[in-house]
Parts: C-alpha cells; sequence; structure tokens
C-alpha cells in the first residue's frame, strides 16, 4: 500500500544544484534550436511559396538523424557526458554561425535565392548529425546530476523544461522576424549557444557507469534494442507518441495558416499572427509543468498519456478547420497542454525504467521513433497539404492521432492500465 500521508516534494530535484544549471542549459539549446528552425521555416516560405518545401527541412533533418541515432547511442553510453555535450554544442555553434553568415545582407548580394535555399538545406542537413547526439546526451546526464529517488520529478521538470523551449523559442521567434528580421534573429540564436557553453562549465564531469567499455558496437546496439523491444511500458509510449507526433505536424504548417487561411485581426499583420500562434501552446507548457509537478503523474500513467494524446488530437482538427483567429489560439492552447502532458509522462517512462549503463542507446531508440517524427511530421504536413490541401491535411493527421489513442486503449488494456507508483518507490 501507498502511504497517502507522504507529502510530496514537487521541488525535490531542483534542490541540487547542478540540475538546476542543467535545467539552464537545456532550456537555452532547446530555445535557441527551436527559435532556429522556425526562422528557417520562415525564410523558407519566402523563398519558394510552396508547402512541400516547409516539410523538406524535417526531411533533410530526420534523414541524418535517424542514421546516427542507435551508433550516438553507443558512443554516448562509453564516453563522459558532460564533455561530450561540450562538444555537442560546439558543433551547434558552427551550424548556427552558418545559418547567420547565409542569411547576412552581404551573402544575399551575391548569392541567388536557390542557392540560399540549398545552404540552408546543407545546414540543416548538418544539424541533423548533431541532433542524434544532443537527446542520448542529455537523458544520460540527467540521471548522474540527481539521486535516483528523485527520477520522477527531474524527468518532471527536465521535461518541462523542454517543453517550454520548444515552443517559447518559435514564438520569439516570430516576433523577433517582425522586429528584426531574420539576420538578426539568427544572431540571437548564435549568442544563446554561446550562452549555454559557458553555463554548461559549472556542472563538473562525471563518471562513467558503463561496466562494458569497449564493447563491440553491434553488440551494444543489439542489447538496447532488445531492451526497447522487451519493456512494454517503453515500447508503447515511445509508439503511441511517435504515432501522434507523426501525424500531428500542424505547427509546421503555422506560416500558410497565417498569411492564407486565418482570418488577420484588424491592427496585426500576418508575422505577428505567426508569432502569436507559435506563442500560444507555450502557456498551455507553462501550465502543464506546474500541474506536472504539484499532482504527480506517475499513478495511472498509462491512461493518463491516452488520454492526453487524445485531446492532442481534438487540438488538431479543430485548429485545422478554423479560420477564425480566437479559436485557432485556443486549440493551440490545448495543443500546448496535452503536448506537454503527453512529453512529461513519457519521459517519466523513460527515466523509471531505464537502466543507467542503457540510458544513451535507449534514448537514442525513443530519438529514432519520437524525437524524429517531429521532422518526419513536418514532412508528412508539407506533402500531404500539397496533395490534399492544407486544411484536409491537419484535419487527417488529427484524426488519425484520436484513431490511435482510441485503437491503443482498446487493443492494449495492459498498458491502459500502466502505473508507475511501484517503480517510483524503488528507485
Amino acid at each position: 500500500m501507498i502511504n497517502k500521508n507522504i507529502k510530496v516534494d514537487p521541488y525535490s530535484a531542483l534542490r541540487f544544484r547542478e540540475f538546476n544549471i542543467f535545467l539552464v542549459v537545456r532550456f537555452i539549446l532547446v530555445f535557441s534550436w527551436s527559435m532556429q528552425f522556425i526562422i528557417v521555416e520562415w525564410l523558407v516560405w519566402e523563398i519558394t511559396k510552396n508547402p512541400l518545401s516547409l516539410g523538406l527541412i524535417g526531411l533533410m533533418e530526420v534523414v541524418p538523424a535517424v542514421s546516427m541515432a542507435l551508433f550516438a547511442g553507443h558512443i554516448v553510453d562509453q564516453k563522459e557526458k558532460r564533455n561530450l555535450l561540450i562538444y555537442c554544442i560546439i558543433a551547434f555553434l558552427f551550424v548556427s554561425l552558418g545559418f547567420y553568415i547565409v542569411t547576412s545582407s552581404g551573402v544575399k548580394e551575391i548569392v541567388s535565392s536557390q542557392t540560399t535555399l540549398y545552404l540552408i538545406y546543407l545546414l540543416v542537413f548538418i544539424g541533423g548529425f548533431i541532433r542524434a547526439f544532443f537527446g542520448p546526451t542529455i537523458f544520460s546526464l540527467v540521471a548522474l546530476i540527481v539521486p535516483k529517488k528523485t527520477y520522477a520529478n527531474a524527468a518532471t521538470w527536465s521535461s518541462s523544461i523542454w517543453q517550454m523551449g520548444v515552443v517559447l523559442g518559435p514564438a520569439f521567434a516570430g516576433f523577433s522576424i517582425h522586429w528584426v528580421g531574420v539576420n538578426t534573429s539568427m544572431g540571437v540564436v548564435l549568442a544563446g549557444v554561446v550562452l549555454s557553453l559557458l553555463i554548461l562549465l559549472f556542472i563538473k564531469r562525471k563518471p562513467i557507469l558503463n561496466p562494458k567499455i569497449g564493447e563491440n558496437i553491434f553488440t551494444s546496439l543489439k542489447e538496447g534494442v532488445a531492451f526497447v523491444y522487451n519493456s512494454k511500458a517503453i515500447l508503447g509510449a515511445i509508439t503511441l507518441d511517435m504515432v501522434a507526433v507523426l501525424f500531428g505536424g500542424a505547427i509546421a504548417l503555422l506560416p500558410i495558416y497565417a498569411t492564407e487561411i486565418i482570418e488577420i485581426p484588424v491592427g496585426m499583420e500576418p508575422s505577428e499572427v505567426f508569432g502569436v500562434l507559435r506563442a500560444t501552446p507555450a502557456v498551455g507548457s507553462l501550465i502543464t509543468m506546474f500541474i506536472a509537478a504539484y499532482i504527480p503523474i506517475t499513478k495511472n500513467a498509462g491512461s493518463k498519456l491516452l488520454i492526453a494524446i487524445f485531446a492532442f488530437g481534438i487540438s488538431i482538427i479543430t485548429f485545422g478547420l478554423s479560420s477564425m483567429f480566437w479559436i485557432s489560439v485556443l486549440s493551440l492552447f490545448i495543443y500546448g497542454l496535452t503536448d506537454g502532458i503527453s512529453m512529461v509522462i513519457r519521459q517519466t517512462i523513460l527515466q523509471l525504467k531505464t537502466p543507467d549503463h542503457l540510458r544513451g542507446r535507449v534514448a537514442s531508440v525513443n530519438s529514432i521513433f519520437v524525437g524524429s517524427s517531429n521532422e518526419l511530421g513536418a514532412f508528412e504536413s508539407g506533402l500531404t497539404a500539397k496533395l490534399m490541401g492544407t486544411v484536409t491535411a491537419v484535419v487527417f493527421g488529427g484524426t488519425i492521432t484520436v484513431l490511435t489513442a482510441v485503437a491503443t486503449a482498446f487493443v492494449s488494456p495492459s498498458f491502459r492500465k500502466l502505473d508507475l507508483t511501484e517503480d517510483e518507490k524503488n528507485t
């Protein structure tokens, strides 16, 4: 029996200095990366006016990210995590510098729009390789900063910070493009990457917990994949979320909605509408962070995840059908709220169910299933928008998401009944 008189400490992980530093670094990195992605989307749309070109941005990033994911997980489990994250940030720094140069006025004068487009896709492609290492490194580092008894709380805060960064970054990008233009906005991204690198130096190097250093890479990869496959809770969570994210990529089409579909309120410009739409999920994300911290999501985690994804799909359908500004804003608020809940629950499952020596490889498999599906979802949205039309494509994606949640609830009653309270007590 669980003692109901035990007081939940919503700030248990925040009582560790290095974890707070980690959260700041993670937020800046996610904020900067997300901001950069949106600036690229806006620039590509300005150059091509083609929804398929927007989808290709995601494809250019996901191909290298997926192809390198398992190898990256093996490397992460073999290396010291703090320094590995430093190397990742330095690589990110060079990509951001490339974007800053490509979008400068001097380069625009000597390079055609078509060449600029190719350079953008090349930088996005290089960024995909870097991203393959980011996720497993960050996921593994968390477990070395806080004790096991605070894993669930740390996962909640880490996931919430990620969610905040991934919605606030694009939101700020939308306004920044309007205020200072594309090139200066890229400069803000560059400054953020430098800042994250400096702050990370305040975290000490960590021990390598893998007892099989130097293990054959194919044996290592097989062990990681086998663990995920045999862990029904992890496999179910990441598969469910993958489908939701893959077919729920309506956000990738926001430039089209902001300029062609939504009725622009009096006194606003399309770039401002775009900024508001990108900012709205941030409100839901903030609420998620505080709800998850004060109300543990470990109890009945499976059913809560299914409900969140079902509501996520409904919000996408509503947004897709709406041409009214405020209905679209409300839909995106629910989108951010439910997406945040889903993210927190999935990360909690991964943290509680994954052994320390397998964290890099499990996170890599997760990045193939879920992380990369964000970009594949963007490509799917762009492609279906080209084939079906924008509104039909968004509604189609939301419908698939809803059906997936319903089907999982009926087909997998064990996942629906998944409860993590015992796992949390045993950490």
